[in-house]
């Protein structure tokens, strides 16, 4: 049994589990503390150097204090967005979130767990339910192949071997 999936999950849904939501926390609460304040204090310095047009401190400053201040929103969306705790536990059979997946992609064996990046606790692949992949096999069940579009414009199956939860 094939079938397609071009369903896309609610972009602001996040799973997190208790732990991954005090790790961002704690990240967050360090960003806007001694992080920010620190890259103020070298724009400001560098700034106090003179001329702005050549001066490589201050642009380098600038360029990290874009990339804090962007993580820093991405954090505070996370967070306000996120359900804390375990996914709710799906059909047995079904691809659900918090779900540790194994396909077969072009004969090769993959595990993964689906679900939000930001759970990363370094043991498994995590495969977020936006990815191409991972709606691909979010609602499917084991035994049934589902096709999803490379980035190249490709149709690739995969095949569900298992999903077992993973909290």
């Amino acid at each position: 049994m094939e079938r397609k999936n071009n369903t896309r999950p609610d972009e602001t849904q996040t799973w997190l589990t208790q732990e991954a939501a005090d790790r961002l926390s704690a990240e967050l609460k360090e960003l806007e503390g001694p992080i920010r304040a620190d890259v103020v204090k070298k724009i400001e310095a560098a700034r106090a150097e003179g001329d702005l047009k050549e001066n490589g401190g201050y642009h380098a400053a600038r360029d990290e204090q874009g990339k804090i201040e962007g993580r820093i929103r991405q954090l505070k969306h996370i967070l306000e967005h996120a359900h804390i705790g375990n996914p709710p536990a799906g059909e047995s059979g079904v691809v659900g979130l918090g779900m540790l997946i194994t396909v077969d992609i072009a004969g090769d064996e993959m595990k993964f767990l689906l679900g939000s990046r930001e759970i990363d606790s370094g043991d498994v692949d995590i495969y977020s339910e936006k990815s191409p992949l991972g709606a691909a096999v979010l609602g499917a069940k084991v035994g049934e192949t589902v096709t999803y579009q490379a980035p190249n414009g490709k149709a690739i199956s995969v095949a569900i071997l298992e999903a077992q939860n993973f909290f």
